[in-house]
């Protein structure tokens, strides 16, 4: 049987600012010969997440860091090419920490088989119905706790997870405002995923456009950014407010010290609660989440957006897209064909 050759990213240096493509080196080896027990995985979508910034640091994140000289650590969707483990025979689709590499060796710990529905694209389970739909599902109606009527506010509003969290406050009966970095973004909020309302934190006030926006405040915050956004919404708060704290992607890149939000004080004058969250909590609630989006998907009361750029040898350029803002819905490479 012909050597197949492993294209890899490995880390050489932690990134100062964005990363950039000198932060890792391009390598090609032969894969390995199959131990017994162990499968093969050929990736096909490699999903590019703003938490991939946070192992890059010499503390981590929720994960440990990735070593110099490791291949970059990546969630992915891959099919079994070769197998010496019964339980996952050739061609049987898995996801899982399959790294930016065209070929993973495992040994079925920590992947889990992929069931294909042929009415829905694999690419929705890097969205929808991954864990970036579970994140928006749990984070906005665990902690969220929204009630009809209320105001929510979402911030990264055209990324992977705030798109689908405004989708579904409009499900239970919000007005809901959204917080972009582009009139396109901002369209595609109003006009596609019927948000009430979108600021282009680039072109205008928030605090002004949150205020004309939100006459009777801010009841639950879906926080995805951080930074003077997180303080513009805290000036607004009502009484007993929830914010969910997601995400800071304006702090990832920071190369000095980020200063605290200034209206901190108004979540205890607002008795307010701000609740942080990882989606690794609520894996054992997955059928849950997944069997109500399926639903609202199927009723076209819901829908998402992959972008899916082709190369594996694009992954350090196309990673800036999630905080260059460039990027609009989620973001992922085609390493191989489906």
């Amino acid at each position: 049987m012909a050597t197949k050759v492993n294209r890899q990213w490995r880390l050489v240096s932690r990134p100062v600012g964005l990363i950039a493509e000198s932060d890792f080196e391009w390598m090609q080896e032969p894969v390995p010969t199959l131990e017994e027990g162990q499968i093969l995985v050929r990736n096909i979508y490699l999903s590019l997440d703003p938490t991939n910034r946070g192992w890059l640091t010499e503390g981590g994140n929720y994960l440990s860091p990735v070593a110099t000289g490791e291949v970059m650590r990546g969630f992915g969707i891959g099919v079994v090419d070769r197998s010496r483990n019964a339980n996952f025979p050739e061609g049987t689709l898995v996801q899982g920490f399959l790294g930016w590499q065209d070929y993973a060796i495992a040994d079925g710990t920590n992947l889990s088989e992929l069931s294909k529905d042929p009415f829905v694209p694999l690419t929705a389970d890097l969205g929808l119905f991954g864990f970036i739909g579970m994140t928006a599902y749990f984070g906005l109606l665990d902690i969220g706790q929204p009630k009809v009527g209320e105001t929510l506010v979402v911030s990264a509003a055209a990324g992977a997870v705030g798109s689908l969290v405004g989708q579904i406050g409009k499900i239970k009966g919000c007005r809901v405002i959204g917080i972009a970095g582009s009139e396109e973004k901002c369209r595609w909020l109003r006009d596609e995923l019927g948000f009430d309302a979108a600021i282009n934190y680039k072109t205008e006030s928030v605090l002004e456009s949150l205020q004309q926006h939100c006459p009777d405040g801010i009841d639950v915050y879906f926080e995805n950014v951080g930074g003077e956004i997180l303080d513009a919404v805290l000036s607004l708060i009502n009484l007993r407010a929830r914010i969910v704290l997601c995400g800071l992607i304006s702090q990832y890149n920071a190369t000095e010290p980020v200063p605290g939000p200034y209206n901190l004080s108004n979540i205890m004058n607002q008795r307010a609660k701000l609740e942080g969250f990882l989606v690794l909590d609520y894996f054992d609630r997955a059928q849950e989440a997944l069997a109500e989006l399926g639903q609202w998907y199927a009723q076209g009361k819901i829908q998402y957006r992959v972008d899916a750029i082709d190369g594996l040898e694009n992954a350090p350029r196309v990673f800036n897209k999630l905080f260059d803002g460039t990027n609009q819905g989620k973001l992922a490479i085609k390493v191989s064909e489906e």
